[in-house]
Order: C-alpha cells, then structure tokens, then sequence
C-alpha cells in the first residue's frame, strides 16, 4: 500500500499550483505603500463597522466605513464575474446579515479573514463590470475613514480585455507543479517526514467553511455553520488528544480560509489514517424541514437528491474564496485515483458504519444517516475520508443541540470512540502475519 501510495504524490502538487495564480492579479487603485501593510499590529486591526451600497445597475460604488486608512489591492475575475478585494487583516463588525443582498451591479457580498495577517472581500456580479476605482479616503466632515469600490458596467468583450493576461479565460496558463511555499498554511510532504518522530496514526480533523466562507447561516440570529463545527473539531481534537494514543492534525484552528484542495494535502502529506470534515447542513425553505446527522463517504455519484444537493454547494466553497483554487482532473488521472481510491473507500465505509453505530446513543441520526456524494474534501485516494453534517441548522431542535455544550460533549464522545475502534482495528490488521 505504502508503495502505491507513493505513485500517487503528485497528485498533491496539481491541487496547489492554482493558489500561485491570487501572486498574478494586478492591483487597482493602491492609495498606499503595499509595504506599509507591515504596519499593522495583531493588536490595533482595523476596524470596519458598516458597509453601504449605492448606484444602480450602470454604475455602483461599495463603501465600507473604518477607524482608519490602509493599502488594498483590487482585481476582477470571470466566470462567474466577481470582484476581489485584497487587505490586511480587518475586524469585521458589519451589521448581521451584510452581505446577503445587493444592488446595483453587485449581487452579494463576502468577508472574512483567508490567511494570517490577510482578510478579503468578494463582490459577486450580477454581469461584466471594470473597477473604475477602488481608494482610501481619509476621515473628513464627520465622516471616519472610508473604503470606496466604485463599479461601472461593461460588455464582456471589455471585461476580458481589461483583465490581466493570467486571469483571462481563453488565455489561463497551463496547471503546473509550484513550491510547496505558493500554498499557505500546508506544510510540504518532506519538511514533515523528515521532522516526524511521533510514529502514532494519525488523525485530520476538518472543520468546514472558515474566514470569507461563513458556511450555512442559522436563520437571522447570525449564527454560522464555520464557528459552529470549529468549536466541535477542537473539542474532538483534545477529546482524542486527552488518550494519548493518536496524533491530530487540525485544517484549522480559527476563523480562516482554506481551500478544499489544501483541506486534502494536508491529509495526505501527514500520511493520516483518517480524515473527518465536520460541517452543518440547512434545507431552503422550499424543500421542507430535516433534521439529524448524516455521514458522508465519497462516491461519483450521489446516493440521493439531497446528497448531490449538499455536494454541490460544499465544492464551491473555492469560488467563495474569490479565485477557484481547484482544476479538473485530467482523463488519467481520473482512472488513476479511481484505482487507488478502491480500497480507500472500502476503509470509509466501514468507519462511517462505525460512526453511526456510536452516535446514534447519543446523537438525534437523519433518517437516511449514511449517504455518499462527490465531495471534493473526501477525493484523497489513500486516505479513508468521512464527511460529518452534525445537523439543521435550518431545524429549531437541531440547532438547539448544536449550540449546547452537553450535546456537544456526548457527541464528541461518541465520534472519539468511533475513531478508536476504526483505528484499533487496522493497527491489529496491519501487525497481523501475512
């Protein structure tokens, strides 16, 4: 196994050269010294308070109010038609609910923290628009600082053309292998091998959604799927921790972004033994109520409506980030995961059974609790990979337990065990005479 394993590490660096194209994009409308972004302490971020949206479908400006002035870099990108706002690392204190609706040229709207140190903006379009100007301005006639973006419309023949070489669509560079360093927050496979003395399997927790990508939204009461499953990974992270027996790797551990293509690498250069992405589902108003956790492996096609539903919603997450940091497999490399993810999926399965025999004692289980759909987070061809959705949030009594702190505790301890047992057996599997 280890030695097929190994035929197939190149897949990894196919997944992290698109991150390379965010150090193409050109900058529009710099009111300051990029340098001066250094300036900025983890102690004194600044501050945006509200955000406004005025203008009309021929031209729109986006204003955000600040308690003071930094750099920002500007770009657009096509297909879908967005724009992307670069800046340093913000307090976002916007009004709950910002961002949902729009005007004008600018359909909705993102925010949120995509590195340390670095926090983004993304503007969805409702067609083709050039950044006539995007500035700073200074705190004057009462009014604080001011973030402007101002949009005009355009046809589609002129956005292409006003795009850098490397972000137009008939003129994408080639995927290539980049350094592991083009990749934030992945540490490359060799600096860990030859750094890794703890021989312990190892567990990659993964908790969904993260800085620009908020996930699922619990009604108007502003509670996010991201903050929800973070604080359900760490408390599993120092449940298993607290056994001593496995080592565990976090995708992350606060509010920021990380591309589902990293999500996997991660798993795969810690050579892990099992990889659990915790999320929360909503059903829209339109398709009923649910309620209960589900548990997910991968398949190529989903296992219902429902499935393929989530699946696709969970693949975009890239595209929320503002550039989409995923391409599409190549003929052979298709048939090549496929070969290697046999056996993998065999492994996912029996865990997710497993899983669903611990949680149902301690956890409210969907009525179909185990379902398989395309996600991109669980493609890991030699990592046995589980997609967690803990529950509704659009459901009253799910969302009651996903926020209480004895639910969370039973449950974690009901996943842990799981995670034992799974693991229990392949360690006495592996040592067992051929």
């Amino acid at each position: 196994m280890s030695g097929r394993a190994n035929h197939f590490v190149l897949f990894g660096a196919i997944s992290a050269c698109a991150a390379a194209l965010l150090c193409l994009s050109t900058t529009v409308g710099n009111t300051a010294d990029p340098e001066s972004t250094g300036s900025v302490t983890a102690s004194n971020f600044p501050l945006a308070s509200d955000v406004r949206l005025a203008g009309d479908d021929k031209q729109t400006r986006f204003i955000v109010d600040l308690d003071q002035k930094f750099p920002l870099r500007a770009f657009a990108l096509a297909d879908p038609y967005r724009v992307v706002v670069d800046l340093p690392q913000i307090n976002f204190r916007l009004p709950i609910g910002s961002g949902a609706t729009g005007r004008g040229l600018i359909k909705a709207f993102r925010y949120g923290l995509v590195m340390p140190g670095g926090s983004r903006i993304v503007l969805d379009l409702t067609g083709p628009a050039k950044i006539e100007k995007a500035y700073v301005l200074d705190a004057a006639n009462g009014q604080p600082p001011r973030m402007v973006i101002e949009l005009e419309a355009v046809d589609r023949t002129t956005f292409v053309q006003s795009l850098g070489a490397e972000s137009r669509p008939e003129l994408r560079p080639a995927v290539g292998v980049v350094e592991a360093s083009a990749a934030p927050n992945v540490a490359a496979p060799r600096a860990i091998e030859a750094a890794k003395p703890d021989a312990r399997p190892v567990v990659v927790i993964d908790p969904g959604h993260g800085g620009v990508d908020n996930g699922t939204q619990a009604g108007g009461n502003g509670i996010a799927e991201k903050n929800l499953v973070l604080d359900f990974a760490v408390a599993l992270r120092d449940r298993i921790e607290k056994a001593g027996k496995y080592r565990v790797v976090m995708t992350r551990t606060d509010d920021t972004f990380i591309a589902l293509a990293d999500r996997v690498k991660i798993a795969r250069a810690q050579s892990a033994s099992l990889f659990v992405s915790i999320h929360a589902d909503a059903l829209p108003r339109s398709e009923g109520d649910a309620e209960g956790a589900t548990i997910y492996t991968l398949s190529d096609k989903a296992s219902d409506a429902e499935a393929e539903r989530l699946a696709e919603a969970e693949n975009k997450a890239d595209a929320i980030g503002g550039v989409n940091l995923t391409e599409e497999p190549t003929d052979v490399a298709d048939i090549l995961i496929d070969l290697a993810q046999r056996e993998t999926r065999t492994f996912s399965n029996r865990f997710a059974r497993q899983l669903m025999g611990e949680m149902k004692g301690t956890a409210r289980m969907h009525k179909h609790p185990l379902k398989s759909a395309g996600f991109k987070v669980l493609k890991a061809p030699d990592v046995p990979s589980v997609l967690l959705e803990l529950g509704y949030v659009s459901n009253k009594g799910d969302l009651k337990q996903l926020v209480s702190e004895s639910w969370r505790t039973k449950t974690v301890g009901s996943v842990a065990k799981a995670i034992d047992s799974f693991l229990a057996k392949r360690l006495v599997s592996a040592s067992a005479p051929n």
